[in-house]
C-alpha cells in the first residue's frame, strides 16, 4: 500500500494501509498519542483499496479489505474514508479476534471496576460513555467489551468514540473543540464526528478492569430502572457477541462467568443528565 499508519489500542495492534493520502492523514492526527504495536508487530491488517486503479481519481471510491473481509461491502466515498478505516478495524477484532470474549458495548471505568453498557443501535451507549469519560470516568472501550476468558477481567480497547447524528452536538457542548475529528456528513449510518479519548483513557490502556455492573439502557423514554434476570442477560449478552459461537466452550464460560457473577440492571432515560444520575446512583448502590 502507499500510505501506511500502524497504531495499538489497548493490546490490540492494527497496521493500516490505504490507496490514499487523506485517511491515514486523518488517522495520524486523531490517534497522535496512541502507541504503536507491541515489536511493530500488528495482530490485523486493514486495506483501504480501489476496486479499480481509476477509481483512485476519478469519483474515488474506498473499498474496505485486510485479513478478514466481507465481499458484499459497499464501497464509501473518499471523504468517509476515516470512517472506512475504523469499519475495518472493526471488521478484523468482529471476525478475527478469539483470543477475548468481544461484546458490543462500551465501558468506563471507575476504582478499577468496568460498568459495561450494551444494547441496541441508537441506546446512547457511546454518548453516555463520552460524557462519563469527561466526568472522572475512565474510557475503557467505545465499540467493544473485551473479555479475558481467563481471567474474568476486561482489557481497555479505547478507540475514538464515534457520535452520531444528535448524540454530536451533545458532547460538543462538554469536550474541548480539539479533541474532534471533522464532521462526516451522509454516512450509511448519518452524520458522525469522532472524539479523542482523553488522556486518561490512553495512558492506562494496559490496565483491565474487573467486572461490575451490566447495563442495558434505553433512551427516550420516562427515567426507570429494574433488575435483569440472569436468563435475560445470557440471551441479550449472546446477541451483542460477535465471536461468541466462533470462541466454543471459552466462549460460553466467559459469558457465564459474567452472568452469574455481575449483576445486570436496564433503565430507560429521556435525556443524558438522567442516565448519568441514574448511573451513578446505580453505581453508588454497588
Amino acid at each position: 500500500m502507499r500510505h501506511v499508519f500502524s497504531v495499538r489500542i489497548g493490546p490490540v495492534g492494527f497496521r493500516i494501509g490505504s490507496d490514499w493520502r487523506a485517511p491515514i492523514a486523518q488517522m495520524e492526527s486523531l490517534y497522535a498519542d496512541y502507541p504503536k504495536p507491541h515489536d511493530g508487530v500488528p495482530d490485523f491488517n486493514v486495506r483501504l483499496f480501489a476496486a479499480r486503479p481509476w477509481r483512485r481519481v476519478v469519483r474515488p471510491a474506498v473499498m474496505i479489505g485486510g485479513d478478514f473481509v466481507l465481499p458484499e461491502a459497499a464501497p464509501l466515498p473518499l471523504a468517509q474514508g476515516l470512517l472506512a478505516a475504523e469499519m475495518g478495524m472493526n471488521l478484523q477484532m468482529a471476525l478475527g479476534q478469539r483470543r477475548y470474549l468481544l461484546l458490543h458495548a462500551s465501558v468506563v471505568e471507575r476504582d478499577g471496576r468496568a460498568l459495561v453498557m450494551t444494547g441496541i443501535s441508537g441506546a446512547g451507549k457511546s454518548t453516555l460513555a463520552a460524557l462519563l469519560g469527561l466526568r472522572g470516568w475512565r474510557l475503557m472501550g467505545d465499540e467493544f467489551a473485551l473479555a479475558d476468558p481467563r481471567t474474568g477481567l476486561i482489557h481497555a480497547f479505547p478507540r475514538l468514540i464515534s457520535l452520531k447524528n444528535a448524540a454530536i452536538g451533545v458532547v460538543e457542548q462538554a469536550a474541548p473543540s480539539d479533541k474532534f475529528g471533522t464532521l462526516l456528513a451522509g454516512t450509511p449510518k448519518g452524520d458522525i464526528r469522532h472524539l479523542v479519548p482523553n488522556a486518561a483513557a490512553l495512558e492506562n490502556m494496559d490496565s483491565p478492569a474487573v467486572p461490575a455492573l451490566v447495563l442495558f439502557p434505553r433512551f427516550g423514554f420516562e427515567a426507570a430502572d429494574r433488575h435483569v434476570a440472569p436468563s435475560e442477560v445470557f440471551v441479550r449478552l449472546t446477541q451483542a457477541s460477535t465471536n461468541y459461537v466462533a470462541m466454543g466452550e471459552r466462549g460460553f464460560d466467559a459469558l457465564t462467568r459474567i452472568v452469574t457473577t455481575v449483576p445486570a440492571r436496564a433503565i430507560d432515560y429521556p435525556d443524558t443528565d438522567s442516565a448519568i444520575a441514574q448511573v451513578e446512583a446505580l453505581w453508588a448502590a454497588l
